[in-house]
């Protein structure tokens, strides 16, 4: 964890405890501040692999078209559950990946699970995802739009 990290953690975990509690008595921020300080010590265990994202600046584009995602697929979903009579053509697609990061590889599992209608289902790290997708109708069209859409900018920040 780098100098600046120590400090923010801390001060984000303190300001978190002082909110739950509704209170801002000596004691309070105290125990605050030492249980802030200890939880960011015990942190660097559990975090062995420091990440090491360049161009931040492309993660923008990247959120914003993860939201647009999320509002279309939602659009979508219900429009499929709500319609009667329509067949729903759920299925399995194995999408292979050039990826290795394991930060890259959680951004991109949580923009696919986060957008209604897809479940990540399986990761091989460097290999593939494999997703659940609500109505699977093109599957080579569902491979472009992980590799093209998301995939390749978290290629451009994260390797």
């Amino acid at each position: 964890m780098r100098r600046d990290q120590f400090v923010i953690l801390p001060l984000f975990l303190l300001v978190l405890w002082l909110v739950l509690n509704q209170s801002w008595s000596a004691g309070q921020i105290a125990l605050g501040a030492g249980l802030a300080i200890w939880l960011a010590w015990a942190s660097l265990r559990l975090r062995p692999l420091g990440a090491r994202p360049r161009r931040l600046w492309r993660l923008a584009p990247l959120f914003s078209r993860v939201l647009w995602d999320i509002v279309k697929s939602n659009a979508a979903v219900a429009k499929l559950i709500w319609r009667p009579g329509r067949d729903l053509t759920p299925g399995f697609i194995t999408v292979p990946l050039r990826m290795r990061d394991p930060h890259g590889l959680a951004v991109l599992t949580c923009c696919l699970t986060y957008t209604p209608g897809t479940v990540v289902v399986d990761l091989k790290r460097g290999q593939s995802i494999t997703l659940h997708v609500l109505d699977l109708q093109n599957e080579a069209a569902w491979a472009k739009l992980v590799q093209e859409r998301y995939e390749r900018i978290l290629l451009e920040v994260f390797e």
